[in-house]
Formats: C-alpha cells, structure tokens, sequence
C-alpha cells in the first residue's frame, strides 16, 4: 500500500510539472488576447502625427472609462463635416473620427461658421460632459463669443445652455479652458486672443455659469519684446507642486505666415498673475514647444494624464513639407511633459518626428 502511495505521489507530481507549464502557456495566450482586446495596455510604437488630418485647436480627455476622446475646431473627415470635430482612442495613439459633437447650432449663433477651440470636462457629480467653445454671435454689435453646453456621453451631442457666457468685439473672447482648483475645488474659466490679455473668472458649482460676484481679471498680458508674444491665446492650466502652470501659444497659429509655439507661465495663485518662465529664470524665451525641420507653427495645446500616471501634451502642427506646398491643415500631434527644475518641458523643445517605442499607456 505505501510502494502504491509512494507510485501515485511521483506520478501526481509529474502531472503537476506538465499542468503547470501548460497553465503557465495559457496565461500567455489570455493576456496577449486581452492586450490586442485592449491596446492601452500595450508597450507599443507611435510616430507623430497620431491624427494625421485637419484637427486644430485639439482638447483630449481621459474618462472614466479609460477611453481618450479628442475635440477639435469645425472641419471634417471622409466627406462629413462637424461644428465640434471629436475622435475617440483607446489608446491615445490610434484615432477614429466620432462625428460632429455639437451638431445643432446654439440659438445665439444660429448663422455662425466659425466655431474654434473646444474644451470638455467630466462633472463627475452631476455624471456628464461640460463642452466650452467659441462661436460668432448672430448680434452685430458682438464679435466671438464662447458657450457652455452639456451631454450624458462624452461624443454628445451637447446641448447649448442657450445664451452665451461672454463675448467681445474682434475675437477676444475665444479659447476656452475650464478648470477645477484641487487645491480648493473652485472653478475657473480661462480664455483670450486678439493682441488682448489672457482672461480668467471663477464658476459656479455646476459650471454652466460664472459664480455670483466674480470678476474678470487678466492674468497675464502681451509681451511685444518677445518673438512669439506679441498675440497669445490658448491658455491651459495645470497645478503641480503648490504652482499653477499656465501653458500658452502664440502668435500666429495659421496660414503663410504661421508662427507659433508654446510657452510657460507661473503663479501661486489660480488667478494670478502669472511670470513667465523668462522673468522667473533670467533666460530669453519662455516657449518650450518651437518649430523644426519636421513640423511648423506647434502650438494651442491640452495635456492629460495617462493611466500610468504620465503627462501627454496633445497640440496642431503644420508638416513642413505640406507647409512649402501650401498646404496648412493643423494636425494632432502629442509629446510627454516632464518637469525639470521645477518646470514643464516638452520633448527636445520641439515636436518628436521619430518613432517612439514603448510609451503608450
């Protein structure tokens, strides 16, 4: 009886070599099936443009869910146009046009071609998508102004609150860029362009409007010394380390003449003012995203935060080569942000245009 136990106990553990190798060959399969199932959890190679088709201004979010959505200024894809582009990725590297995210016109732009440089937020109290744009308003006496409007899903559509947050003569009153204090749960909207200054005021609670009381201010101002300073637009707001960056491009984002960078900016305080990393550092620029042989005019940026934890800026370019033809379609390019010396940095300082192995979340 025990030759017998003894025999069973050498087989048994035999068997067990061979069920765990063919165990172990399993989990291999499964995981790589659910890696091609869901290429964010890849380590895979991405080259810029990620979108390569007309796409400016782009805001790119991350939901809940994990998916990136992209919003972009009016154009179209494969014979479609949108007021509001969106594309989707699930990995944000590899994109699908969704369609047009606002597709009915807001009562107070109902004759309006021009709707520029969305912004969306989550709000998660409420479980919806806030979508913040500019528009031209209908009135004469008006120039662009910028509207909220709101939907369940974050491809929309949104739905416009009916009359328009703010506007100015000229085109002062575009760029929107929404943001949520987490150092003291206010909201803020940010915005400007047209040689004006940047403009912040705080936001109600529920972001549809500005808070009772609250005052426009500029926060930071044209800088005429500067190369690409003398028009700036397309703010956008991080907080890191107790500073809030206030990232910003300038000055001529299209056309023949396109000339256009990012640059950085810094205060304690969400509503400023903010210095430029020029006056902060004694240095003679503050861009930190510049043109190169490869890519014109990179500018009007977002940035996200990845599943790992990781700075992505997402932002338009114009391929140079594109460019001398006379074409100037924007398209969506993204780099990773780092902080050095206490401040953001892009890349090289200018658009990456080699293949970059391994960074998609």
């Amino acid at each position: 009886m025990k030759r017998q136990m003894r025999r069973f106990n050498v087989l048994t553990f035999k068997e067990q070599i061979y069920l765990t190798g063919f165990l172990a060959a399993l989990v291999l399969i499964t995981t790589d099936g659910r890696a091609q199932k869901h290429p964010d959890r890849q380590r895979i190679t991405w080259q810029n443009p990620v979108w390569d088709h007309d796409f400016p201004d782009p805001t790119v979010i991350r939901t809940p869910a994990g998916m990136y959505y992209a919003y972009g200024t009016q154009g179209g894809f494969d014979g479609k146009s949108a007021h509001i582009q969106v594309a989707r990725s699930a990995d944000g590297v590899h994109w699908r046009w969704v369609g047009d995210a606002l597709p009915e016109k807001p009562a107070w732009a109902g004759k309006s071609r021009n709707f520029w440089a969305p912004h969306v937020l989550y709000d998660a109290p409420r479980k919806r998508y806030v979508l913040y744009y500019a528009a031209q308003s209908d009135a004469d006496s008006l120039g662009m102004c910028i509207g909220v409007a709101v939907s369940r899903e974050p491809q929309g559509p949104f739905r416009d609150k009916g009359t328009p947050l703010v506007c100015a003569k000229g085109f002062a009153a575009i760029d929107p860029m929404a943001f949520e204090d987490p150092a003291t749960g206010k909201h803020y909207l940010y915005w400007g362009s047209d040689f004006k200054p940047l403009k912040v005021r705080q936001l109600s609670g529920d972001w549809m409007d500005f808070a009772p009381g609250a005052k426009q201010q500029a926060v930071l101002y044209p800088d005429k010394d500067h190369d690409y300073d003398k028009l700036i637009e397309g703010p956008w707001v991080l907080y890191h380390q107790g500073y809030y960056f206030l990232f910003y491009s300038g000055d001529n984002c299209c056309g023949t003449k396109a000339h256009y960078a990012v640059m950085v900016a810094r205060s304690r305080d969400p509503e400023g003012p903010f210095k430029r990393y020029s006056q902060v550092t004694g240095k003679k620029s503050s861009v930190i995203l510049r043109s190169n042989d490869h890519w014109v005019a990179p500018g009007h940026n977002s940035v996200v935060q990845d599943g790992a934890g990781r700075l992505w800026m997402y932002y338009h370019a114009i391929g140079s080569q594109q460019f001398k033809q006379g074409n100037y379609g924007r398209v969506m390019l993204r780099d990773r942000v780092l902080f050095r010396n206490g401040w953001p940095v892009v890349a090289k300082g200018s658009p990456s245009y080699e293949k970059q192995p391994g960074d998609a979340p």
